[in-house]
C-alpha cells in the first residue's frame, strides 16, 4: 500500500490581523514571483500551491506559508491507482480515455524556502541604505538623529551673529547634510524591513500622502525572517526602547500644545 501524499491548498483566506497587501508582498517574495502572478491566488478559487508531499514536508510548507500571512490548508491526495493491463484485442476501436478534470487548478511557482529564518540578524549601520530596522528602532534612531542634528544648529545660532552669517551658514550645512542623509537611510532601512523598495521614500514629497507616509512605515510590522533585503534586525535594546518612549512623549506634548492652542483660539472668538 502506497504512502498517503498531501497537497497545500489556498483559497484566499488570511490569518487574523493580516492585510491583503502585506500577505501578497510576502508571498511574492517567498515564491520569488511577480506580484501580478500572486494576485491571481486571491480570487477565492482553491489553488494547489504544492503537491505530492509527505505529511512532514506538508507541515513544513504550511508553516512557511503561515509566516507570509495566508491561511492555506493540507489535503490528502487521492492515491493513484494503476490501471490493469488489458490485451490490445479487448480494447474497443477509436476510443480514447476521457480527460480527468482536476478540481484544483495547478499552480507551480518556483520552489519556496521552507525555513525563511536563518537565525542570523542584520548588521546595524546608520549611514547606509543597506539592511533593515524594525518599528521601535526606526523611532529611536529618528529621535537620536533629531537630537544630534538640532543641537549643533542651536549652538550655531548662538555662536555666529549676523556679521558672521557666511561662517554660520557653512557650519550649519556641515551639520544638516549628514543629518538629512541619516534620516533618509533610516527610512529606507525601515522600508526594507517591510519588504518594500527604498525608492518609496520619495512618497514623502507627494502632497497629502507625504504627511501620512512616515506614520505608516512607523506602524506597519516588518517581515518575519529573511526577505530579499537581508536577515531581520536584532532585538531591541534598552536604549532603543528609551529613545522610542522619549519620541512618544514629545509627540504627546506636541499634540497637547496644539489642542490647547486651538481651544484658546476658539475661546477668544
Amino acid at each position: 500500500m502506497s504512502e498517503t501524499r498531501y497537497r497545500i491548498v489556498f483559497d484566499g483566506k488570511l490569518l487574523n490581523g493580516v492585510e491583503p497587501t502585506t500577505a501578497k508582498l510576502n508571498l511574492a517574495q517567498l515564491f520569488k514571483s511577480d506580484l501580478a502572478a500572486v494576485e491571481d491566488l486571491f480570487n477565492g478559487t482553491p489553488v494547489a500551491l504544492k503537491r505530492d508531499l509527505s505529511h512532514v514536508d506538508a507541515l513544513s510548507y504550511l508553516d512557511a506559508l503561515h509566516k507570509t500571512g495566508i491561511d492555506p490548508r493540507i489535503e490528502a491526495q487521492e492515491p493513484e491507482v494503476e490501471a490493469p493491463i488489458v490485451p490490445a484485442a479487448a480494447l474497443p476501436l477509436a476510443t480514447a480515455p476521457a480527460p480527468v478534470a482536476d478540481p484544483v487548478p495547478p499552480y507551480a511557482p518556483p520552489q519556496p524556502s521552507i525555513a525563511p529564518r536563518t537565525g542570523k540578524y542584520d548588521e546595524l549601520k546608520v549611514f547606509t541604505v543597506q539592511g533593515r530596522i524594525g518599528r521601535l528602532r526606526y523611532l529611536a534612531w529618528t529621535m537620536a538623529a533629531l537630537l544630534v542634528g538640532v543641537l549643533p544648529l542651536l549652538i550655531t545660532s548662538f555662536l555666529f551673529s549676523t556679521d558672521r552669517l557666511i561662517v554660520g551658514t557653512l557650519f550649519g550645512l556641515l551639520v544638516l547634510i549628514p543629518y538629512v542623509f541619516a534620516n533618509i537611510a533610516i527610512s529606507v532601512k525601515r522600508l526594507h524591513d517591510l519588504g518594500w523598495s527604498g525608492w518609496l521614500w520619495l512618497l514623502n514629497f507627494v502632497p497629502v500622502v507625504g504627511s501620512f507616509f512616515p506614520l505608516v512605515i512607523a506602524v506597519l510590522p516588518g517581515n518575519e525572517g529573511d526577505n530579499r533585503y537581508g536577515p531581520p534586525p536584532p532585538p531591541n535594546t534598552t536604549s532603543v526602547k528609551v529613545l522610542c518612549l522619549l519620541w512618544l512623549v514629545l509627540l504627546a506634548l506636541f499634540i497637547l500644545v496644539a489642542v490647547t492652542g486651538i481651544l484658546a483660539t476658539l475661546l477668544t472668538l
